[in-house]
Order: structure tokens, then C-alpha cells, then sequence
């Protein structure tokens, strides 16, 4: 069974930084692709970013390309998600996600078998 643990979230300034980390450990750990997503109060859970582990090859959901950047360091297995520019609209509650299985994409919550507990990320205005 894998285990995720996400942390870094916090209050943060828009314009401001965060990096959030996801450590995964677990002797069946498979080490495909790694992805965060995100939930704000009152709206469905939603794509952010997703890392390939074997070639570091990295998804984007629309609204944080060129602000967000996914990355995995292998001895770690751990991933980062470094946020930069951050906007109030960022606000939520962050997970990471793991054991996808199923079709190429990087984008269906539905895929992946193992999540974090969250770590909540605000942003003031």
C-alpha cells in the first residue's frame, strides 16, 4: 500500500510563493506519474499538475501554466509543486495523487489509486 504525505501549504500573499511537497513510500510504490489537484470550497476537485516519472515529461492544467512547476526527485519519491505568482483564485485545499492507472491522460482524478490528506493553500488579496 502507498502512502502519500503532502506539506508546504500555508497563507501566502497574492503574488507571493509556495512549494508543496509529496512524499510517497510504500513497497509497491510504481513510480508512474505523480499529479496534484486541487479543491476550493463549494467546487468539484480539479486538475493541476502531473509529473511522468520515468522521463519527467509534465502536464498543466490551463489556469496555472507558467506560474505552477511540477518536479520529482527519484531517490526522494517525492514530487514538488512550486507555485509562483500566486492569485486568490488559487485557494484550496491541495492533493497529491498517485497509482495511476488507465489511459494516457493525467487529468482523471479517477485514475489514480493512492491520495494525500491534503494541505490547505490561501491566498489573501
Amino acid at each position: 500500500q502507498v502512502q502519500l504525505v503532502e506539506s508546504g501549504g500555508g497563507l501566502v500573499q497574492a503574488g507571493g510563493s509556495l512549494r508543496l511537497s509529496c512524499a510517497a513510500s510504500g513497497r509497491t510504490f510504481s513510480r508512474s506519474a505523480m499529479g496534484w489537484f486541487r479543491q476550493a470550497a463549494g467546487k468539484d476537485r480539479e486538475f493541476v499538475a502531473a509529473i511522468r516519472w520515468s522521463d519527467s515529461s509534465n502536464y498543466y492544467a490551463d489556469a496555472v501554466k507558467g506560474r505552477f512547476t511540477i518536479s520529482r526527485d527519484n531517490a526522494k519519491n517525492t514530487a514538488y509543486l512550486q507555485m509562483n505568482s500566486l492569485k486568490p483564485e488559487d485557494t484550496a485545499v491541495y492533493y497529491c495523487a498517485a497509482e495511476k492507472r488507465g489511459s494516457n491522460r493525467f487529468d482523471r482524478s479517477w485514475e489514480y489509486r493512492a491520495w494525500g490528506q491534503g494541505t490547505q493553500v490561501t491566498v489573501s488579496s
